[in-house]
This record gives C-alpha cells, structure tokens and sequence, in this order.
C-alpha cells in the first residue's frame, strides 16, 4: 500500500473501489463513458446530484488537488492540453510496473486501512 496516495491522505477520507464492484457499476450505470475505462476514476460526490467523475490524467491531478500542499504544484499540468497529458498518461502506464513493481495478486491492506476499500 506504500504506493497509494492513501498514505499521503491525511484527512482520511478518500475511498477506493474496485472497477468491478457494485460501487463502481453503479457509477458506470450513471456515466456510460466510464464504460471500458481501465485507468485512474475520481469521483466527486459520488451518489449526488452533482456527482463528477474524471478519468485517466484528469483523475491524478484530481487527487493532486484533493490531496494538497505540495502536491497541488502537480496543477499546472492543467494548462497542458488533455489530449497530451493523456498520451503522457498512457506511457506512463505502460511502464509504471517495471519502475514501482507489480503485485502477482492485489495485497491486502492493512488493518487500519480495509474500511476505506468499498466492497
């Protein structure tokens, strides 16, 4: 878990679903262009009405913003045109395993961690 932004989330209040639980079908149901998406989701007030979801870039700078300090100098990626940030996205991706290391299976969290994991 030492890779998540959980451990930057010092209010506590960030949740985290799988994209194929309940949760996260139910967000598609709302938004059909989450549909087939298999990268980073941020939902704002997920449930309301003005319930907000972003995905790949857009998503990371959204925790970027959610998170704060330091981590809101991540921002002015925002002037970098979507379609870009994307494909920057996209390569990073690709190769995030070989730099970080991948997981044969999800690791379990830790104790004081598992309520913040929905389903």
């Amino acid at each position: 878990m030492s890779r998540s932004p959980v451990r930057f989330d010092r209010r506590g209040t960030l949740r985290f679903a799988g994209l194929d639980s309940d949760v996260a079908q139910g967000i598609i149901e709302r938004h059909p262009s989450a549909r087939g998406v298999d990268s980073m989701v941020f939902v704002d007030n997920p449930g309301q009405p003005d319930e907000r979801v972003t995905v790949r870039s857009a998503a990371g700078l959204r925790v970027a913003q959610y998170l704060g300090g330091p981590w809101m100098l991540l921002l002015v990626a925002r002037a970098i045109p979507v379609r870009q940030r994307d494909w920057a996205y996209d390569r990073f991706a690709s190769f995030r395993y070989r730099v970080f290391g991948k997981y044969a299976t999800c690791p379990v969290p830790p104790e004081g961690m598992r309520a913040r994991f929905i389903d």
